[in-house]
């Protein structure tokens, strides 16, 4: 059965090949810049939320792409410690947060771990369609394509 560590593995990979394909553009759609930085910087948000740190984080962040490499690197790695170190009663513990809206929240951990999945996913899409309406050819990030080319270690075990 898939685990965590296996989607957030794909979702880390899923976002380096739609920053690879902005990079093989030459000048991507600030858009679509602007989406993917929205990927990464969320993902940052709700680790930040789950671990209970009041970290300071944007939410729509205005990065270049450099920064967003630097940053999905960062996050993706933060992530990998975090699911590695995490058991299975964590995903059904209960923490509060305060949304960037100022309203206040109770989530459980394994709702959330899907939410930042199928976040990125959402927004991916989103990415390829203004990328192919901008007449760029988009990443193509399905997972079954990471887990035909051997490229989620986790996937290769199960």
């Amino acid at each position: 059965m898939l685990d965590f560590e296996t989607l957030f593995e794909y979702d880390a990979w899923a976002n380096r090949e739609v920053l690879a394909a902005m990079r093989k553009a030459g000048v991507p759609p600030r858009r679509s810049v602007e989406l993917l930085s929205h990927i990464v910087a969320a993902g940052k948000v709700w680790l930040c939320r789950i671990r209970q740190v009041d970290e300071k984080v944007v939410v729509w962040p205005s990065w270049s792409l450099d920064e967003v490499q630097e940053e999905l690197s960062q996050v993706a790695a933060e992530w990998g410690e975090f699911l590695r170190n995490a058991d299975q009663d964590v995903l059904s513990k209960s923490f509060s947060y305060v949304n960037s809206k100022g309203e206040a929240f109770t989530s459980q951990v394994g709702d959330t771990l899907m939410h930042v999945i199928m976040h990125g996913a959402y927004h991916r899409g989103q990415i390829a369609s203004d990328m192919r309406a901008n007449g760029i050819q988009p990443a193509s990030t399905d997972f079954i394509i990471a887990v035909r080319q051997g490229l989620l270690t986790r996937a290769q075990k199960a």
